[in-house]
């Protein structure tokens, strides 16, 4: 199956029978040019960048084929999805408002989701020392020890905050170590959002724009509600679910992807833009966007072994697995949730 990526500025997603098409005018051209042309019955999900139409003869065809449509926006910010009407699935999202309810259940399956990504972070610390400077090496031995000592600690939590401190805290670690690697042009001093105020952290947020769109995908097949989530606090607008399940694929998905693509020479701090403006003062610059896109889907198909199965699995495969075993954990026909670790 297939992912279908239209990022072109005023290109039309158009239905011909049962194709998806999308097609272009070019400046000072009459006709248009085809840019993909594709069977729906191949299609998984179509994500639609910025400024993109799509037809309603082709939104209907997609939705009659259960294909899911992302939208982001220009620069990679998760906006929303075209989907049929509300989740079917009641005794699931019943049983969701009791796992969240309550507090004991809720604690120890963050625990989890927490312990997996901490020992990711700690793993992706590990395999970029493998080939880092000696002095770099100790630095990032210093931060995955600065992480473990979180992750010990974590487990005496008694609340949620109390959580969500230690995880804080392991990421101060994490991040600096990933700072050792970077060269300093890149500018990066630690993990700032909302606006990201450096290339890295312009690099790292677009990179978590599409694992949230890939995460909300696959929660959405399995029936659950993005919005119900056990780690991250219940806000309006705010998909908890979905911020919850990207936490242990964040290294392993974005993390490695991005930083291979950079100590690879594939992007640098040059192929961004400061536009100056507050809300956004970092873009990634013209057709660069299609480079990060590729490292990522390459990376959600390398094979890992999943820690549940203990079978071979691809990375995209995982995400849909460990919102399964989140499934039955919420229905209580399983006991805890099992992270990935890698």
């Amino acid at each position: 199956m297939t992912v279908l990526y239209v990022k072109e500025p005023g290109s039309v997603i158009r239905r011909d029978v049962e194709r998806i098409k999308v097609t272009r005018r070019p400046p000072n051209k009459r006709t248009d040019d085809l840019l993909h042309s594709i069977s729906v019955r191949d299609l998984e999900q179509v994500v639609i960048y910025g400024n993109v139409q799509l037809t309603t003869q082709a939104a209907v065809l997609l939705l009659e084929n259960n294909v899911d449509v992302v939208y982001l926006s220009h620069y990679g910010k998760f906006r929303g999805r075209l989907g049929q009407d509300g989740s079917k699935f009641a005794r699931l999202r019943h049983a969701q408002l009791r796992l969240i309810g309550d507090e004991r259940r809720s604690l120890e399956t963050a625990l989890t989701i927490v312990s997996a990504k901490l020992a990711n972070q700690r793993y992706v610390l590990a395999r970029l020392g493998e080939t880092a400077a000696p002095l770099a090496r100790q630095i990032l031995r210093q931060s995955a020890d600065g992480i473990e000592q979180m992750h010990g600690a974590s487990r005496k939590a008694t609340t949620l905050d109390a959580l969500r401190g230690y995880e804080g805290k392991a990421g101060v670690y994490y991040f600096g170590g990933l700072r050792t690697i970077l060269q300093p042009r890149w500018a990066f001093k630690g993990r700032q959002y909302h606006p990201a105020p450096d290339p890295f952290n312009a690099l790292l947020s677009f990179g978590y724009s599409l694992l949230q769109k890939d995460i909300s995908a696959t929660i959405h097949l399995v029936g659950l509600d993005p919005y119900l989530g056990c780690f991250h606090a219940l806000e309006y607008g705010r998909p908890s679910l979905t911020l919850d399940l990207m936490e242990e694929f964040r290294p392993l998905a974005v993390d490695e992807a991005v930083m291979r693509l950079i100590l690879d020479g594939g992007l640098g701090p040059e192929d961004f833009i400061y536009t100056g403006r507050e809300e956004r003062p970092v873009e990634l610059g013209e057709g660069k966007m299609p480079i990060v896109i590729r490292a990522y889907e390459q990376r959600l198909a390398q094979g890992v072994l999943h820690t549940d199965s203990q079978t071979q699995q691809t990375i995209r495969r995982c995400m849909e697995l460990q919102a399964r075993i989140y499934g039955r954990v919420v229905l209580e026909t399983r006991q805890q949730y099992q992270g990935l670790v890698a």
